[in-house]
C-alpha cells in the first residue's frame, strides 16, 4: 500500500461524515502531502518526515498553518493505524510540530470588569451591546455567538443554550450550521442580570422592527448571521473610543474566564462554563489567574 492508497481510503471514509468546511480545508492541504504519494506506508520513516518538514518550513505560510498541515498528516497516519493496524510508533516518537525559534509566547490579553464597563459604555446600539455582553459574560466563541437564535434564549430560566455554531464561510457555502465540536461544548450558560435585561429589550425591539420576526431569527442580528468583519470593526471602534487596548474577539472568552476566576469560581465551574472537555485544558490555559475571591456577584 502506498501513501496515496492510504490517503484515498482516508478521504473516502471521511468525506461522508465530514462538514463541507473540513473537506474544503483538506482539499487545500492536499498539495502539501503529495510528495509522500509514491512512498510505501510500511517504509515511511523519520528521515522522510524531517525532509518534508524542512521543505514546508521554506514556504511563506504562517506557523499556525504549517501545524495545521502537520495535524492533517497525522490524521492520515492515525487512520492507517486504526483501519490497517499500521505501526508508526517509531516515527511518532520522534515527530515534532513546527516551531519558530524566534517567536516569543504572547501574553494572554483580556479586559478586566472595569475595562469592559469602559468599553461597553460607548455603545448606544442595543444590538451591539448584546453582542459584546454575550461574548464577555457568557464566554462564547465567535461561531457559537453567531449561531445563537432566539429559541436558544430561555428568559424564564435566565439561561441560554449553546448547541450549534456558524461555520467559517468559504467559496462553496455562504454559511452553514454545524454541531458544536464536543459534547461538553453543548451547554447551558447562565445569563447575567444586565444581559438578560438587554436581551429582553432587544427581543421586543426586533418584534417591532422586523416583519415576520420569530424565534428562528439570529440574536445577532436578524434572519442572517452577522459578518465577522462587522464584529471586528465595531470592537476596534469601541476600544479606541474607550482608550483601551484592542483585543481579539476570542480574548473576550479569556475575559469571561478572568471574571469568573476572580470572583470565586473554581476550576470545575470555569471548565463547565466555557465548555471544556477536560479540566486540564482549563488549568493549562488559566492556572495563572486562579486566586481567592468572593462570590459570583455579577450574576445577581
Amino acid at each position: 500500500m502506498t501513501f496515496k492508497d492510504l490517503y484515498d481510503e482516508f478521504r473516502m471514509h471521511n468525506d461522508e461524515i465530514m462538514k463541507d468546511t473540513t473537506k474544503y480545508g483538506y482539499d487545500n492541504k492536499e498539495e502539501f502531502i503529495e510528495c509522500f504519494y509514491p512512498v510505501k506506508v510500511k517504509d515511511f520513516n523519520i528521515m522522510q518526515f524531517e525532509q518534508w518538514k524542512r521543505e514546508i518550513n521554506k514556504l511563506n505560510i504562517s506557523l499556525r498553518y504549517k501545524n495545521d498541515i502537520y495535524k492533517f498528516l497525522k490524521s492520515i497516519l492515525n487512520f492507517g493505524v486504526k483501519w490497517h493496524n499500521l505501526n508508526f510508533q517509531a516515527v511518532y516518537n520522534k515527530m515534532t510540530k513546527f516551531q519558530d525559534p524566534n517567536e516569543r509566547r504572547k501574553e494572554m490579553t483580556y479586559y478586566t470588569y472595569d475595562e469592559f464597563k469602559k468599553f461597553i459604555s460607548n455603545e448606544e446600539d442595543l444590538r451591539w451591546k448584546c453582542v459584546f455582553e454575550i461574548l464577555y459574560y457568557c464566554g462564547l466563541r465567535k461561531g457559537k455567538l453567531k449561531g445563537l437564535t432566539w429559541k436558544d434564549i430561555y428568559f424564564d430560566k435566565k439561561v441560554l443554550s449553546v448547541n450549534k455554531q456558524i461555520t467559517q464561510r468559504n467559496n462553496r457555502v455562504k454559511f452553514e450550521f454545524s454541531d458544536t465540536k464536543t459534547r461538553d461544548s453543548r451547554r447551558i450558560v447562565p445569563i447575567t442580570k444586565v444581559l438578560l435585561n438587554d436581551l429582553k429589550m432587544l427581543y421586543e425591539q426586533n418584534k417591532k422592527e422586523y416583519y415576520g420576526f420569530n424565534d428562528d431569527f439570529f440574536v445577532v442580528f436578524d434572519a442572517k448571521p452577522i459578518a465577522d468583519s462587522n464584529i471586528y470593526l465595531r470592537r476596534t471602534k469601541l476600544a479606541t473610543l474607550a482608550g483601551l487596548k484592542v483585543i481579539r474577539i476570542h480574548d473576550f472568552r479569556h475575559s469571561c474566564a478572568s471574571l469568573l476566576i476572580n470572583n470565586g469560581a473554581n476550576v470545575t465551574l470555569v471548565a463547565k462554563y466555557l465548555g471544556h472537555t477536560k479540566i486540564e485544558e482549563t488549568l493549562n490555559t488559566y492556572s495563572h489567574m486562579f486566586s481567592t475571591a468572593s462570590t459570583l456577584w455579577f450574576l445577581l
